[in-house]
């Protein structure tokens, strides 16, 4: 007994000192203090948080537009022609003299040798006939043409008809399953177009440049009687003559014919024929086997900027300066002097296309002309109307341009 007392008394202050830690690990313990029930802790309110930022999607910059006149090319380039030409010439054996002073001289002038002349040009495919458009200078005086397709197909042509005052000629080949080139309307270009000009430059083969619409209604450039000319930036080179202008859709507007002289430092200037007067000469060559075309008997010029403007004078206006005796618009009244403002209801556009107006109308369609009328440029021009018929133009009034 002795034994377990003083045994307790050992172990007592130790069991005290273990109670008086758990109480300091107890009291120390988080919210030991502050434990209450449930039911009577009302929540917290929720501490205001920013709002989460929301990062904007980035937004891809604008890609330009890549555009493609693939199709285009695809749908017209097949009726685009190579065309080469041969012409024979007689040349002398001495000197650069002219054959006539062979025959004038006889056995006493050296002999000639014939010489053979190689030209390349550009076509169009019109029909599935075998119909090919071209310049009219791309086969002047050829003795052999040939016409070679895209695919490589080869054909002789032959000579259907030509119009030397639109620089046009129509020939004929024979093969099968032929492409035939959309045709397009050049009345409704807008400067500023784009534009694709299609043929064989220097013999290079089939070659596609691209450009603009520059202008519309060019002439007086000496090229042909009737001159309609569409601008164009497109390169167009030797070679290009008779080839296509086409637009974005791929069809025919133009006719590729001409290009400003390089000799004289002039570049990105190249003309075409309108296709809306190819259709029209080609149709009348095919129908009638020439081209016959509406005369009133007046040479007119342009209205210049300054009188136009000193007299009130609408722009496009064009001025009688010759009347033909016996014509009939000398039958008509018609005078020199007169300012011709209208035809039929439409304004003009100069001297060209008045020319080009009435040589579409055929023999015995009438043309209603408004006039203003007075001494040229001295006084106050009066309102004159007259209707006038039309008669084919006779072969002498075909040297007399518009000026």
């Amino acid at each position: 007994m002795a034994r377990i007392s003083g045994w307790l008394r050992w172990i007592s202050p130790w069991v005290a000192l273990g109670l008086a830690v758990a109480l300091a690990v107890v009291l120390l313990k988080p919210g030991a203090n502050n434990a209450r029930p449930a039911a009577a802790v009302s929540a917290a309110p929720a501490l205001a948080t920013k709002p989460a930022v929301v990062k904007p999607e980035p937004v891809p910059a604008p890609q330009p537009q890549f555009v493609s006149y693939a199709d285009a090319v695809d749908r017209s380039a097949p009726a685009v022609v190579n065309i080469s030409t041969e012409r024979r010439v007689l040349v002398p054996t001495v000197g650069n003299l002219p054959p006539e002073f062979g025959r004038l001289f006889g056995d006493v002038w050296p002999d000639y040798r014939e010489r053979v002349e190689r030209s390349l040009g550009s076509g169009v495919i019109y029909d599935a006939h075998g119909h090919v458009v071209t310049n009219f200078h791309v086969i002047e005086n050829a003795t052999l043409i040939t016409v070679q397709l895209k695919d490589k197909r080869e054909a002789p042509a032959t000579l259907v008809g030509v119009d030397r005052d639109t620089d046009l000629a129509v020939l004929k080949i024979d093969l099968a399953k032929l492409p035939v080139i959309p045709i397009g309307r050049s009345d409704r270009l807008r400067v500023g177009e784009p534009v694709l000009a299609i043929g064989n430059p220097i013999g290079l083969g089939q070659t596609v440049t691209q450009g603009i619409i520059s202008a519309t209604g060019r002439g007086r450039l000496g090229v042909s009687t009737y001159e309609n000319f569409i601008q164009t930036d497109a390169p167009i080179n030797f070679g290009n003559s008779g080839g296509a202008l086409i637009n974005a859709f791929g069809e025919l507007v133009g006719l590729n014919t001409a290009i400003a002289g390089r000799m004289l430092g002039i570049e990105g200037i190249g003309f075409a024929i309108p296709v809306d007067l190819v259709r029209g000469v080609v149709d009348a060559i095919l129908h009638d086997g020439r081209v016959v075309r509406g005369w009133i008997g007046v040479v007119p010029r342009d209205v210049t900027a300054g009188e136009s403007e000193q007299f009130g004078i609408p722009d496009g206006s064009v001025l009688v300066r010759q009347v033909y005796a016996g014509s009939p618009a000398s039958s008509q009244g018609v005078e020199r002097g007169d300012v011709i403002i209208e035809v039929n209801g439409a304004q003009l556009h100069g001297a060209q296309d008045l020319m080009a107006r009435v040589a579409m109308l055929k023999p015995g369609q009438g043309v209603r002309l408004s006039l203003w009328r007075g001494p040229p440029f001295e006084g106050p021009l009066r309102e004159h109307n007259v209707r006038i018929e039309v008669v084919e133009r006779p072969a002498q009034a075909a040297a007399t341009p518009a000026a």
